[in-house]
């Protein structure tokens, strides 16, 4: 069989508006789509929904080849299930990396644990010895882990866009929606989504401040850099089509001129221009991650960083603090001239 995930927008707080359905005749999943309608209770956003109806559907996938039926049964889960669907994982042609397995794993985990809540794979042997995780900072109480079937994922390392490769990938554009659209993510650091989501009153002009609504739906209010606020009238003056849409960012010919932007739209922008200028590193997080590592060369504080990009925990935001063995010796030396006096009438 084959299997795919349509969106069935309804109206409502009940039903998900995805769901994972037989492609040739449209008949739903039913112990997915439950799962999706569960948290769709919880008020998730739409891109997380999404997500979870993608994770599930390769998990779906994989279950339907091993086992010929997309029917899941409390008794057909066993305590190797996961471990043989992370086996699955790490054997493919294309290496995925750890954190793709455990994002799979976990959500996947999560959905069998509510559906077949005595399931016997509730008894899997854990990959890691600690279920439970330090708080962040070690400040409160320590938190559950997503999954008990953790791999083991590298050290992120951030690696910033070079002045070079900013400067190449700018000078392409030729329009200013599109320059007012890569400054917000290099100037302000927003994400592409919540580029795409913005509306035209969230732009405050006269208080040089935007309203962006990030993950989990949490609104935080921005300042805007003088030159992002150029960017912007640009465009709003120059450019943006007399429209009914609210889109801050919309089409700017074509049949949808003047419907905001899709996401394909945005993809297909900074696809273009890769190749248009060869930095093949240019996409939306990477302007995002050149965003954080400038301010924080700038000296900004790691809350205030924090606050600025939009995380809920400051541990996300300490991934940018990368300090060279140069720093840390220059900050050794100034600190030692600064605080380290000699003892009066003691000898060296």
């Amino acid at each position: 069989m084959s299997f795919r995930v349509v969106h069935k927008p309804s109206g409502n707080h009940v039903h998900c508006p995805y769901r994972i359905v037989e492609q040739a005749t449209g008949r739903e999943i039913d112990w997915i789509n439950r799962y999706l309608d569960y948290e769709m209770l919880r008020r998730l956003a739409d891109t997380t929904l999404r997500t979870y109806a993608h994770e599930l559907l390769h998990f779906l996938r994989w279950w339907e080849g091993v086992h010929h039926t997309d029917v899941v049964a409390k008794n057909d889960l066993t305590e190797s299930t996961l471990l043989d669907y992370v086996r699955f994982q790490s054997g493919q042609e294309r290496e995925l990396t750890g954190a793709t397995i455990n994002q799979r794993v976990a959500i996947v985990d999560r959905a069998l644990r509510i559906i077949f809540p005595d399931a016997p794979h509730q008894t899997a042997p854990a990959l890691q010895t600690n279920y439970w995780q330090r708080a962040p900072m070690g400040i409160g109480k320590p938190r559950s882990a997503l999954s008990r079937l953790r791999v083991k994922t590298p050290k992120r390392t951030i690696v910033p866009l070079s002045v070079d490769e900013v400067a190449r990938f700018w000078s392409s554009f030729r329009n200013s929606r599109d320059l007012a659209i890569v400054g917000l993510m290099l100037l302000q650091g927003l994400r592409s989504q919540e580029v795409w989501d913005l509306n035209r009153d969230d732009l405050l002009l006269s208080e040089a401040q935007i309203r962006v609504r990030g993950k989990g739906n949490k609104t935080r209010f921005l300042p805007l850099a003088p030159e992002a606020m150029q960017l912007l009238d640009h465009y709003l003056r120059l450019e943006r089509p007399q429209t009914s849409s609210n889109a801050l960012f919309v089409s700017l010919k074509g049949p949808a001129r003047g419907a905001r932007m899709t996401p394909a739209g945005l993809r297909s922008l900074f696809r273009y221009h890769r190749r248009t200028t060869g930095v093949r590193t240019a996409n939306p997080h990477r302007f995002r991650h050149t965003f954080a590592s400038d301010m924080v060369r700038a000296g900004v504080s790691l809350p205030a960083l924090m606050q600025l990009m939009g995380h809920a925990h400051i541990q996300t935001t300490m991934v940018y603090v990368q300090v060279t063995p140069l720093e840390v010796y220059q900050q050794y030396a100034q600190a030692v001239a600064q605080h380290i006096r000699p003892v009066p009438g003691t000898r060296p």
